[in-house]
C-alpha cells in the first residue's frame, strides 16, 4: 500500500509540474503562453522547480540512463528475489522496502518514458542550494534510512 500511495503521489506531482511549470532554457508554450519558471514557496528557502535530470542524485553518471535503468530494474529483482532473507513478513520491513519500490519504479518510469527524471524540490540551505530532487527520491532516501536503523537496532540486539 505504501508503495502505491507514494508511486501515484510522484507520477501525478511530476505530471504537474510538466504541464505548470517551464523547465529551465526550454521552448514550451502553455496554452496561454505563460508557464513559470518556479514557484516560490518559502522566501529564500523553497522552491518548486522543474528540472530535468538525466543522471542519479546530484546529476551522478548524467547521460547513462540505460544503466541507471538497468540498476534500478536489478534492484527491484533483487528485492523479489531475496524478499525472504530481507524479512519482509515485518509490517515494518514491508513499509521500508515500500519505500524503496516506490522511488526506484517512480525514476525507473521517468527514465523510460522520457528519458530523463524530473526533478521538482529544490531548497536552499544556508549557502548550500541543494541539488532538486522529487518524491521517489525522497522515498529511497527514507527507506534505505529506515533500513539502516533496523539493521543497526538488529545488530546490536545480537
Amino acid at each position: 500500500m505504501v508503495c502505491i500511495v507514494l508511486l501515484v503521489s510522484d507520477q501525478a506531482s511530476k505530471y504537474w509540474i510538466q504541464t505548470h511549470i517551464q523547465p529551465p532554457s526550454s521552448n514550451i508554450q502553455s496554452i496561454d503562453g505563460n508557464l513559470p519558471q518556479r514557484i516560490e514557496v518559502i522566501p529564500d528557502f523553497f522552491w518548486i522547480v522543474h528540472v530535468h535530470n538525466k543522471g542519479a542524485a546530484w546529476g551522478i553518471l548524467s547521460g547513462f540512463g540505460w544503466l541507471l535503468a538497468m540498476l534500478a530494474v536489478a534492484a527491484l529483482a533483487g528485492i523479489y528475489f531475496y524478499r525472504r532473507m530481507l524479512g519482509l513478513e515485518t509490517i515494518y520491513m514491508q513499509c521500508v522496502f515500500g519505500l524503496l519500490c516506490a522511488g526506484i519504479v517512480g525514476n525507473l518510469i521517468d527514465r523510460l518514458r522520457l528519458g530523463h527524471v524530473i526533478d521538482f524540490l529544490d531548497f536552499l540551505i544556508g549557502n548550500y542550494h541543494w541539488p532538486a530532487f522529487n518524491i521517489a527520491d525522497s522515498s529511497i532516501f527514507s527507506g534505505v534510512v529506515l533500513y539502516l536503523i533496523h539493521s543497526w537496532r538488529n545488530s546490536s540486539e545480537e
